[in-house]
């Protein structure tokens, strides 16, 4: 059975959910999403920075850190931001690092650069 968590992000029009636990993992989806639902499209270091907070907050919701994280697939636009990215990614993880793959792609919205997905399963509570 899958539990959507609330992340406290808006419904932004779209069939997704921004978190769902199912069998003790975290399934998650992150972008540069503000509260409010506008997406920023500044700079990368703000997009990157906003992205790993909401999967943070995602993480959280589930009752789990971003320690609890195994898996990370980041999609960006421009393989040039991989070394900004990189550096904000060490913000938010410590080795042991999870897994991780990364990919250019294009993105629906435009001047959004980076979105990632994650997976993640807390310690029993």
């Amino acid at each position: 059975m899958k539990e959507v968590l609330d992340v406290n992000l808006p419904d932004v029009g779209q069939p997704f959910s921004w978190a769902v636990r199912a069998n003790g993992v975290i399934f998650t989806s992150a972008g540069p999403v503000r509260d409010d639902g506008s997406i920023d499209t500044g700079p990368i270091e703000d997009q990157a920075r906003l992205t790993f907070q909401n999967l943070q907050k995602a993480m959280e919701a589930g009752g789990g850190t971003l320690a609890d994280v195994a898996q990370v697939l980041i999609y960006m636009t421009d393989v040039k931001d991989m070394k900004v990215i990189d550096g904000i990614y060490r913000e938010f993880f410590t080795a042991p690092y999870p897994s991780r793959s990364s990919a250019a792609v294009q993105l629906v919205v435009p001047g959004m650069k980076i979105e990632l997905v994650a997976f993640g399963a807390p310690a029993a509570q």
